[in-house]
């Protein structure tokens, strides 16, 4: 199976066990939240909601990028993938939001607050084990596949099962003090870490949509490449961008001015090679070759081994 289909499988694969495992804890949580009185529940379970409609936006994300390459967009679909994972930030952001507001307007109210009843714990220990599991298999799903949708996902989960061990603390203060607005301050609580979330997402996405990368190393093994075939001198004025989990790279080099056309594209193909040898996931290149001591003007794209 080609690395490309594997993916796009990979990831509805994913999204359905992402949506099945969060619908169930969403209604789990809101229906046991409403009938012990527990705010931090119901907020709990809110937010599961919010990952059940960030499963079904990775669902029509990954019919997306399956799409071949058109004459409209000819490298392609598969930066569908990086605004997916803008969409889901702002799912999350919103979601903590309205959080936000209902723990304050309820911690400000002057009607009694009334304790909750055990089944909130009950539901809250059900959530963390569910939790923990659909965050362990999106990590080990999107480590697979590199997919930046599905590490975000986790990473969206692996906060929830932060999120519901805050809610069962706080319940368990809660009787223990009996103090039932500890369980308001816990929502609180809790809608401020997941907003933290929301915007810690929407600033990792930015980097794909601006053409960078997240490791930067990958320009080294770039220079390395290129020091490692003979007669190609200077690499420099050298772009990457990934697009998905593909990278996109652009580089000029230096030859011998008198060699034949044939000899250069020979040197060319070389330095291609020697970069798909170091650095994995290349979805295409592009060298552009010079004559050895061609003056250089102000370039300002790109880098060179000095910059590094």
């Amino acid at each position: 199976m080609k690395k490309k289909d594997l993916r796009t499988r990979t990831l509805i694969l994913s999204s359905w066990v992402s949506t099945i495992g969060n619908a169930i804890l969403s209604i789990s949580k809101i229906t046991i939240g409403l009938l012990s009185g527990s705010l931090a529940v119901i907020s709990d379970g809110i937010d599961s909601a919010s990952d059940v409609v960030i499963s079904l936006v990775m669902l029509f994300t990954s019919r997306i990028i399956s799409r071949p390459p058109d004459r409209q967009y000819v490298y392609g679909y598969e930066k569908a993938e990086s605004i997916a994972t803008k969409v889901l930030s702002l799912v999350i952001f919103y979601a903590g939001l309205q959080m936000l507001i209902s723990t304050i307007d309820n911690l400000f109210t002057s009607s009694t607050k009334q304790m909750p009843g055990l089944m909130a714990i009950y539901v809250t220990v059900f959530s963390i084990i569910g939790k923990l599991g659909l965050a362990l298999y999106q990590y080990r799903q999107g480590k697979k596949v590199d997919s930046s949708l599905l590490m975000a996902n986790a990473k969206n989960m692996r906060n929830d099962v932060i999120i519901s061990v805050g809610v069962m603390l706080g319940l368990v203060f809660t009787f223990t003090l009996n103090l039932p607005i500890l369980d308001t301050i816990t929502g609180l609580i809790i809608s401020l870490f997941i907003i933290r979330t929301a915007v810690k997402i929407f600033i990792e996405s930015n980097v794909e949509l601006m053409d960078g990368v997240h490791d930067t190393s990958v320009y080294n093994k770039i220079f390395e490449a290129v020091d490692r075939v003979p007669q190609a001198s200077n690499p420099h004025r050298v772009r990457s961008r990934q697009m998905g989990n593909m990278y996109l790279i652009a580089l000029d080099i230096e030859v011998d001015g008198d060699m034949t056309l044939n000899k250069a594209h020979e040197i060319a193909n070389a330095v291609e090679n020697s970069i798909k040898q170091s650095i994995e996931n290349v979805y295409d290149i592009v060298v552009h070759v010079e004559p050895k001591g061609v003056h250089h003007p102000t370039e300002k794209f790109g880098i060179n081994k000095e910059m590094l």
